[in-house]
Parts: C-alpha cells; sequence; structure tokens
C-alpha cells in the first residue's frame, strides 16, 4: 500500500496505489468515493492496452484512460501514438498537442511501461480539463519514479 497526496492548481488530491502480485490499484480523488473502475491490461496484439470500464458511467473515459497509460504494454519499446483515440478522449482534444505535452506523455509512457501489469484505475475528481489531468500524470510519475518498489 502507498498513499500520497499534492495539491494541483487549486485543489488537494489524494493517491491510493496498491501493488498487487500481477496488477496495480491506482485511486485518485479528493473525498472518500468510488465513482468509477476501469481495467487495462496489455494484448498480444497491440502494444495500447485494451481498457474497460466496469463501474461508473461509461462515458467517463478518465479512468480507463489513465488505466491504459499506466498499463503501457512493453512490445518493442514505447511508441507513442499521439493522436490515438484514447489519448484524444483524455485530454479533450485531438491531434493538435503542443510539444511539451508531447515529451510529457513520452516520458510518462517510458516511466509506465515498467509496469508491465494489469492496472485497475478509479479516478474521482470532477476536473477532466487536460491541463488538469496533465498534473495527475506528472504527480504519478513523480512518485513512480521516488519508489518504483511500490508501483
Amino acid at each position: 500500500l502507498h498513499d500520497f497526496s499534492g495539491r494541483l492548481g487549486e485543489q488537494r488530491v489524494h493517491f491510493h496505489a496498491m501493488r498487487l502480485r500481477d496488477s496495480l490499484f491506482l485511486w485518485v480523488g479528493a473525498a472518500p468515493a468510488l465513482a468509477s473502475l476501469a481495467v487495462a491490461m496489455c494484448s498480444p496484439r497491440d502494444s495500447i492496452p485494451v481498457a474497460a470500464s466496469l463501474l461508473g458511467d461509461p462515458s467517463d473515459t478518465a479512468s480507463a484512460c489513465l488505466a491504459q497509460r499506466l498499463g503501457r504494454c512493453g512490445h518493442g519499446g514505447c511508441a507513442l501514438p499521439a493522436g490515438a483515440g484514447w489519448a484524444a478522449a483524455f485530454r479533450g482534444g485531438g491531434r493538435g498537442e503542443n510539444t511539451q505535452q508531447t515529451m510529457a506523455d513520452y516520458s510518462f509512457c517510458v516511466l509506465a511501461s515498467k509496469t508491465k501489469k494489469q492496472v485497475f484505475v478509479s479516478y474521482n475528481l470532477q476536473n477532466t480539463d487536460s491541463n488538469f489531468t496533465l498534473l495527475i500524470e506528472n504527480r504519478i510519475k513523480e512518485e513512480m519514479m521516488a519508489f518504483p518498489e511500490k508501483f
């Protein structure tokens, strides 16, 4: 078990990570709730993990997208599929990502490829703005770099 938090913008965000034998559970939120839950796992046919919503509104893709990004498969390295459907949905945009976001995506992708696990994510925040979700990802990335044994 590993708990951490951070002030992201104006909001205090809490994270709870549970490293299991062959999977990782990550909860992200500001208050105790489990409003959504998604899982992502590697597929032998693609470097982008397959994701499914298990709990909550299926049109809310934040949990599934974050699970995909954390569960990046290790097939032949980490090729960043910029503009792919899941990235566009998660960022709320299309192919017009700027260089800073693309580099952050690549850094996160390279780091996350080390998990190579089935990943469960519960994203329980109302804010899914692309700048805010980038702060969420960066905070997780910092923690993964500082405590790799916890993930």
